[in-house]
């Protein structure tokens, strides 16, 4: 295919949301935004050291916040290496609450494609709802477009039913430029969600980056309907964080991506702390 980098501009970005978020006023009470958030969170565990009691303790806790009151939500899924999506299913399996899985050679996305979609296919086959896979960030970055399109594609095909996040990496990108083309090849390939960083990496997500996504998100569904998904994740540990987050969404997008289905916040320390604003 013929990919063609739109140019754009950095500082401009930078100003763009610095703008938005000081002028944004929200729909939401403060008390609805917080909820809302909570509801959102894929709750994280992606450590080398992560064992099943790790695992069981994170579901635990995934399904601990209703109890709070009624209108206290859970988070919206439980993301984890493979090896414990038939674990995690079990443990969740009397709520809505889903299965997330890391696959297809994460973080680094080095390894040869087949290899990358038979473990996409093994998360699927151990009950995970939802896949999170990386570009080949080197592919990208050395011009070869056709083949991140084609991973994307292969990937999702390899999903099911399952629903694909593909995370950019967009702290390895090198500007707002690339992070609009790799959006776009992620989503012209199949992508049910765009999703920033790994979390492995400084930086990780960035409001800049974010911005930048949604507009490629919001031109996506002006030229075609589509309606796509969008993640930050990595290092969104502080309430504060999560606001701008949603409020840059609201600007942007607004009430029809204000859910669980369309917006989601990787983290793994947020939602504890959002419980206690809640309190």
């Amino acid at each position: 295919m013929n990919w063609t980098m739109k140019q754009i501009d950095d500082l401009a970005i930078k100003t763009e949301v610095a703008t938005l978020l000081k002028n944004h006023v929200s729909k939401l009470t403060h008390q609805e935004a917080l909820q809302l958030i909570l509801n959102c969170i894929d709750l994280t565990t992606l450590e080398g050291k992560d064992h099943d009691a790790r695992v069981i303790a994170l579901c635990k806790q995934a399904k601990s916040y209703h109890i709070n009151g009624p209108s206290v939500p859970n988070v919206a899924a439980v993301c984890v290496y493979p090896t414990f999506a038939q674990l995690a299913k079990s443990q969740l399996h009397d709520t809505s609450i889903h299965v997330a899985c890391v696959a297809g050679a994460f973080p680094s996305g080095q390894s040869p494609l087949h290899l990358r979609v038979a473990e996409v296919k093994y998360a699927v086959e151990q009950g995970a709802d939802e896949i999170d896979m990386v570009i080949s960030r080197g592919k990208f970055l050395e011009g070869d477009y056709d083949f991140v399109f084609s991973e994307v594609k292969a990937i999702k095909e390899s999903c099911g039913q399952a629903h694909l996040k593909v995370i950019l990496e967009t702290g390895e990108l090198e500007n707002m430029s690339q992070v609009f083309l790799a959006s776009q090849i992620s989503i012209e390939a199949g992508a049910d969600f765009i999703k920033t960083s790994t979390g492995k990496i400084q930086p990780a997500a960035t409001l800049e980056a974010f911005y930048t996504m949604l507009l490629v998100i919001k031109e996506t569904y002006q030229k075609t309907g589509k309606i796509i998904g969008i993640k930050p994740a990595g290092g969104v540990a502080e309430v504060e964080d999560a606001l701008q987050y949603l409020y840059l969404l609201e600007s942007v997008l607004g009430e029809k991506w204000m859910n669980n289905k369309l917006f989601r916040i990787g983290a793994s320390r947020l939602a504890d702390k959002v419980m206690a604003q809640l309190k």
